[in-house]
This record gives C-alpha cells, sequence and structure tokens, in this order.
C-alpha cells in the first residue's frame, strides 16, 4: 500500500521516534552544552525525519533520493554526536544503545527507501 502522507512511511516513524528520544536524552545533558552538543544534537535528530517528509513531499525521484541521501548524512552525524555525549559521560551505555540503535534501524528502512525510489525512477 502506498503512504499518502510522510507519517505513513515506516523510515519518517522510527526517524521521529530517534528525534523524540534525542529531545529526552538531552534533557537531561548539562546546561553548559545547551549551545554545544545539546544543540547540535538535536537539530541533527530532528533533521533525519524533516528530510524524509521533504523527500516524500518532492515529485521526481532524483529529487526524492536528493533528500533521502541528506536525512542519511544527518543520522550519520547523529551517531557521531551520541558517541561524543557517550565519550564525555553525557550518556550512559543503556541510552547509547538504545540511541545507535534506533539508528541502525533508520539507516536499514531509509537504504530500502532509497533503494525502491531508484527502482521507481529507472
Amino acid at each position: 500500500m502506498a503512504a499518502k502522507n510522510f507519517t505513513d512511511v515506516v523510515a519518517w516513524q522510527i526517524a521521529y521516534k530517534l528525534a523524540i528520544a534525542v529531545y529526552k536524552v538531552t534533557a537531561d545533558f548539562p546546561k553548559q552544552e545547551q549551545y554545544g552538543l545539546t544543540s547540535q544534537l538535536r537539530r541533527a535528530a530532528v533533521s533525519v525525519s524533516s528530510k524524509i517528509a521533504e523527500g516524500f513531499g518532492r515529485t521526481g525521484p532524483k529529487e526524492k533520493d536528493q533528500f533521502y541521501a541528506i536525512a542519511r548524512g544527518s543520522l550519520t552525524e547523529v551517531q557521531n554526536h551520541i558517541l561524543v555525549a557517550k565519550g564525555v559521560g553525557y550518556l550512559k551505555e543503556a541510552r547509547y544503545h538504545q540511541l545507535e540503535d534506533l539508528c541502525t534501524e533508520s539507516i536499514k528502512v531509509l537504504s530500502g527507501l532509497q533503494k525502491a525510489n531508484r527502482q521507481k525512477g529507472a
């Protein structure tokens, strides 16, 4: 069944869960990180679901793929930021793994979305 709205896209749903989890986790980060790691991580996490939504709204497969690729880049940025947060002690191991698992799931589903989109455009 074809998605009628971007919220029907599984890749968006997982990315949305990731963004919500990131917001909850970063609420506990030190206040001095408000304009540093907290802000960077939140923006990157929101960018993933935003770019998937924006790609969904585009008409051509090449346009869609461009936004899905940007989402993938933002996802990699999230992975980097959560590693840094774990490294400096802001994320406990269990929280880190929760976020990393969402990132991994998101990458897999986003890759499938990109592949399906490319096959439509071929």
